[in-house]
């Protein structure tokens, strides 16, 4: 059965299509070849013939995922950075970078990487400020990279309006959309030339796989260049891997819906609590971004939160560490919740504040999260 005109609910569901046109398989086969024999021509039977450049399992995530974010094609690899360093590849030697200066750690560390090492220039703006991304960009700027909502402080980026001021200069915006994954946000029918999704993330939902996944607005040069580079690279997801992450994808929208309800309820319950400095949410009204992504975002604000815990470095930490339900635990967007005391994950030079808590709303019942970060607030 076609998916044309079939609703994003149901596209995930189905993982593209509901039946194996092969087998009459209601799941997804995987195929575990890592080479594929050639026909009595000696052309391949597949339109690949190693596992190196694909597979058709990969094949199958990819276009469900690409499905989901009205893309024409998408690339997934062994792991989010793997993604993310493969698109910074083809920024050119000594073209210019523009991106947020609070984003998650591991796309900054690398863009200063490539900036000591001279591959790149960069400039790091605060999206809050009134005009940044416009000072940021300029003549010789290649690529525009942006989070919204941002990690972990999750203020909020109007993609319209960065599509716009990259597209000024001739440079490419990608949007890393980890934290909305399709549900309630899609990047390239705002302006983004490509979309960036840790996989691992809300994609998948069950902390079971590592994945990383590019989608394009287009094909150009640029995405055939990215897809030469990942086979030559050797970084495609394996087949198993792909049957995961497609097995998380078909229960995506409805862990999401809940995962944002369980997240306003407890922005709401916390805002204003004598034990937290701040509750970092765009669904509150309060939320200097809400407008932006009220606008934007559909079908909820998403799971992901931090709260500014009353007291400094220390206290932040013993808050991780006296939750009971809540797992102290790096990630996110699995269906079991997780706190992350950041400034320890991401070391001394984050400009992350001292006493910021960010949690992974998952879907348990809400009272439960309640009551935990209660308990863990009271004992502080």
């Amino acid at each position: 059965m076609s998916n044309q005109g079939l609703r994003p609910e149901t596209v995930a569901a189905h993982a593209l299509r509901a039946v194996d046109p092969e087998t009459g398989a209601v799941v997804p086969p995987i195929h575990t070849s890592s080479t594929y024999a050639r026909d009595e021509n000696y052309a391949p039977k597949l339109k690949e013939n190693y596992v190196r450049n694909g597979s058709p399992t990969l094949w199958q995530a990819e276009e469900t995922i690409a499905a989901l974010e009205g893309g024409t094609s998408a690339l997934l690899f062994a792991s989010g950075m793997a993604a993310i360093a493969t698109l910074l590849e083809t920024v050119p030697q000594g073209a210019h970078v523009a991106a947020p200066d609070v984003m998650y750690y591991g796309t900054r560390d690398w863009l200063k990487r490539l900036e000591g090492l001279g591959r790149i220039s960069l400039t790091l703006f605060d999206p809050r400020a009134p005009g940044a991304l416009e000072k940021a960009v300029r003549k010789g700027t290649d690529l525009v990279w942006i989070e919204t909502p941002l990690n972990p402080t999750w203020d909020v980026i109007d993609i319209e309006a960065a599509a716009e001021t990259a597209h000024e200069v001739g440079a490419l915006l990608a949007v890393d959309a980890t934290a909305t994954a399709a549900v309630t946000t899609q990047p390239l029918k705002l302006g983004a030339d490509i979309v960036f999704h840790s996989a691992t993330k809300y994609l998948n939902g069950h902390s079971d796989v590592l994945a990383g996944v590019l989608v394009t607005r287009a094909e150009t040069p640029r995405w055939s260049e990215l897809r030469m580079l990942r086979t030559k690279m050797g970084a495609p997801l394996p087949p198993l891997e792909c049957f995961l992450l497609m097995r998380g994808m078909r229960t995506l929208f409805v862990r999401y819906r809940q995962a944002s309800a369980n997240a306003l309820a407890i922005a709401r319950r916390f805002e204003g609590h004598p034990k937290v400095e701040g509750v970092l949410y765009p669904g509150l009204a309060s939320h200097a971004g809400h407008a932006i992504a009220a606008r934007q975002m559909r079908d909820g604000f998403g799971g992901m939160m931090s709260i500014l815990v009353k007291g400094g470095f220390a206290d932040a930490q013993r808050f991780c560490t006296r939750l009971k339900v809540i797992v102290p635990a790096t990630s996110l967007g699995g269906v079991e919740s997780l706190a992350e005391h950041r400034k320890t994950v991401e070391g001394p030079t984050s400009p992350v504040p001292d006493n910021l808590v960010r949690i992974s709303v998952g879907i348990e019942h809400v009272d439960d999260l309640i009551g935990d970060i209660e308990q863990a607030l009271a004992g502080l």
